[in-house]
């Protein structure tokens, strides 16, 4: 999106930035407020919440920002951004009620507190940008459903790797060719990892344990994973993805896959181990079209009939500002659910699981994610990772089983469980009336 940084530089010389508010501050938030108040002419972060003030504040010293203002009420807030003051709050239903915010960052990673937040976002007329795949791959589709009656952008992020992966398929499909797969390159795979594993490597890089678990085990991997698949209608070869381990060069993967059967499935979502150059992503293409598959093999992609594009790197909170003024000045959105979730999330046990116990959360000690195409999800009636936490076991799970909703009991009370029944509902019906038509 190369027309972005001259429509930003044009609002920073008109004097208008468009006007960011951000919930949650952790090692990622922290990272896109020195992005966009240092690196970004033409955008303005001008406030933070977080459930700890500290670390809002926090985010906003490494940024060079000392000068702030504590708002506690919604009028608090709306008269700092409208002097030009930066502002932190605990609340972070101010931010997504505040006028004179273009749009709201979500960066929390939380299933419950991020829909009650992008809900509330949405109800207000907020552009959201999201880097929390775990909602969106929990109940993204009925929020889109939302922010599409509301008029705004409910979109996930640039520099992610699902959002790298849909603008190298988006490009793809612009010059002609036909995706069949979208992959994302990992350099470890091991479903039993937990914080206590993952302790050292997360203090090295001050991230929280339980997040870099969640990669090493593959939940994350599966969420991401699962909205490019409900952004682009792809599925998964099986349950888990098929999950390659290979050392060389993606670009020598091609022939690991069956073009008819690609074809077949409709495309689907991948991964790989170990491959080069992680960790990026990759999209194989064909084209169907002779004359176009001589000029591809003069330009050194080979004979076919996969082609292999790929980004080699992801650069996360660095692109995150690009999402939002897509968003604002554009309304073009990132990667989004096209309609009724295509693939899902669901709960698998990591250890041997006793009836009465209750469900930790994602990257922890009880359960891992794996992709699954969401008519089995239906079918079988299986319980995604996104709603699990809290949920109290009925009976006794073995390792590496997926759980059921039958396994289970809810907690009370829950946004999340009634969206995703509300999503479930929605989805059928609307299928059922398209199949009358």
């Amino acid at each position: 999106m190369i027309i972005v940084d001259r429509a930003l530089a044009a609002r920073a010389e008109a004097g208008n930035p468009i006007k960011v508010g951000m919930i949650g501050a952790g090692f990622m938030g922290r990272g896109i407020a020195n992005q966009i108040i240092n690196s970004v002419p033409g955008m303005d972060l001008v406030a933070i919440s977080n459930r700890h003030i500290d670390a809002a504040k926090r985010a906003y010293s490494e940024a060079g920002i000392e000068d702030l203002k504590i708002a506690t009420t919604v009028t608090e807030l709306e008269d700092a951004i409208a002097n030009g003051k930066y502002a932190v709050t605990e609340d972070a239903m101010l931010l997504c009620r505040a006028q004179g915010l273009d749009a709201l960052i979500e960066v929390t990673g939380a299933v419950e507190f991020g829909a009650s937040v992008v809900m509330e976002a949405i109800a207000h007329k907020k552009h959201v940008i999201m880097m929390n795949a775990e909602l969106d791959g929990t109940i993204g589709p009925i929020l889109k459903v939302y922010a599409d009656k509301a008029g705004v952008i409910l979109t996930a992020c640039d520099g992610d790797q699902p959002g790298v992966q849909m603008n190298l398929y988006r490009f793809v499909k612009s010059i002609g060719l036909t995706p069949l797969l979208c992959g994302n390159i990992k350099g470890l795979q091991d479903p039993y990892r937990n914080p206590t594993t993952q302790e050292g490597f997360a203090k090295r890089w001050g991230q929280k344990p339980h997040m870099v678990t969640s990669f090493a085990d593959g939940t994350k991997i599966s969420f991401e994973q699962a909205i490019v698949a409900n952004a682009t209608g792809m599925k998964v070869a099986k349950r888990g993805m098929l999950g390659y381990n290979f050392n060389g060069h993606v670009d020598e993967m091609t022939h690991m896959y069956d073009v008819e059967q690609l074809k077949a499935w409709g495309g689907i979502v991948d991964y790989v181990v170990g491959a080069k150059p992680g960790p990026g992503v990759f999209v194989f293409a064909t084209h169907d079209d002779p004359k176009q598959r001589h000029y591809l093999n003069l330009y050194k992609l080979g004979e076919g009939p996969l082609y292999s594009f790929y980004t080699p790197y992801h650069l996360c909170h660095f692109e995150v500002p690009i999402s939002v003024a897509r968003a604002v000045i554009f309304k073009d959105y990132v990667l989004a659910p096209l309609g009724a979730p295509v693939v899902d999330v669901v709960t698998t046990a990591k250890i041997d699981l006793k009836a009465g116990e209750t469900l930790d959360g994602i990257g922890y000690y009880m359960t891992y994610g794996q992709c699954e195409n969401s008519n089995i999800v239906q079918e079988q009636n299986l319980l995604p990772i996104g709603l699990a936490e809290g949920c109290r076991l009925k009976r006794d799970i073995p390792k590496d089983q997926v759980l059921t909703y039958d396994d289970v009991e809810l907690p009370q009370g829950r946004l999340c469980d009634q969206l995703r029944s509300e999503q479930n509902n929605y989805f059928a019906t609307t299928k059922t009336l398209a199949a009358v038509k």
